[in-house]
């Protein structure tokens, strides 16, 4: 199903759903990123061109009164330094590659 609604067409669904429905979605999501550790971030990037640190600079956007470091630590569930040291691999040249090219998706907007 296509969003992307042209000016003065019908609202975008997701806009739609009550705040404390998004919210509790939005928490669902964290909460599954913070069991599924083997979900790499840079796989995530990869993939879907963001990650858990994405979704802390996006709260901290959408007025969170916190700074990144903060930010991270409320979306990862710890320190971000510990997350890392426990949970992140060393990235390959192709998950690097797949991240280089979904980052430009997001430039896009495709």
């Amino acid at each position: 199903m296509d969003t992307n609604f042209p000016t003065g067409a019908a609202p975008d669904p997701i806009d739609t759903l009550p705040d404390s429905v998004a919210a509790e979605a939005f928490r669902r999501l964290v909460r599954h990123l913070r069991l599924r550790h083997d979900a790499q971030n840079i796989d995530l990037m990869g993939l879907a061109g963001f990650c858990r640190n994405c979704l802390a600079d996006w709260i901290i956007e959408a007025g969170a009164p916190l700074d990144k470091t903060t930010a991270r630590e409320a979306i990862h569930g710890m320190p971000a330094a510990t997350w890392k040291a426990r949970f992140q691999t060393e990235a390959t040249p192709e998950q690097l590659a797949r991240m280089a090219e979904s980052m430009k998706r997001n430039q896009s907007g495709h």
